[in-house]
């Protein structure tokens, strides 16, 4: 049974790890086998929104793009945050007319994600990358019908462990995003919060990958 990674910016090819990689839209490659597609709210340009959001909808016809992301809300750049609405509303409206799951970005605007998410009536799953908030907050996201992937911040910050021991085996996923930890030591620490063997945590993440990926990417293909 493989790993997976739910979310990176480093492609490392490794024959046993199924890798999601981030792709922004106007530096897309087709190289990776398997990739999420989207508009990071950090990289808004308001002169390239439909020429981006055009390219991410002629992707995700594509079976090798799994998701769209990341893309979402932070309340702590400069960018107006009326416009990241704008912008993250109409990413969602894309994955679900697509039937995609989203990767999202979420920084101090998890009440907005909420309230979005409601408004437009979104079916599709909703996956927070990166969480590094407490028990109350990924219980309020749970609640609401979210994933939660636990990943760099679970390396650095102690707290999470009883974050991640709380969570429900059927929404968490686990993922290295922009840190040079490999996948397989974030396994190794969440196992080890969740009082858990290795391959216990891979059987649970690769249920939940494949109840959340499997109508685009078949469970066949990621077990030996």
């Amino acid at each position: 049974m493989q790993y997976f990674n739910l979310h990176t910016h480093s492609f490392r090819n490794q024959e046993n790890v199924v890798e999601l990689v981030n792709q922004y839209p106007q530096e897309f490659t087709d190289a990776f086998p398997q990739y999420s597609i989207g508009i990071h709210p950090w990289f808004i340009v308001e002169d390239r929104i439909e020429s981006e959001l055009a390219i991410i909808e002629s992707k995700l016809n594509e079976s090798a793009c799994l998701a769209v992301g990341e893309c979402g809300l932070d309340k702590r750049i400069d960018i107006s945050f009326e416009l990241q609405q704008t912008v993250f509303e109409r990413q969602l409206l894309l994955a679900e007319l697509y039937k995609k799951p989203v990767v999202i970005h979420c920084v101090a605007a998890f009440q907005e994600l909420i309230s979005i998410k409601k408004k437009l009536k979104i079916t599709v799953p909703i996956l927070i990358h990166g969480f590094s908030k407490n028990e109350q907050v990924a219980k309020e996201l749970v609640a609401n019908g979210c994933y939660i992937s636990f990943g760099k911040y679970l390396m650095r910050m102690p707290q999470l462990e009883s974050v991640l021991k709380d969570m429900p085996n059927d929404r968490f996923f686990l993922e290295t995003d922009t840190d040079e930890q490999t996948i397989q030591e974030v396994y190794a620490l969440a196992a080890q919060y969740k009082g858990l063997s290795i391959p216990q945590i891979k059987e649970l993440v690769t249920i939940n990958f494949s109840t959340i990926f499997g109508a685009h990417y078949p469970i066949k293909q990621i077990t030996k």
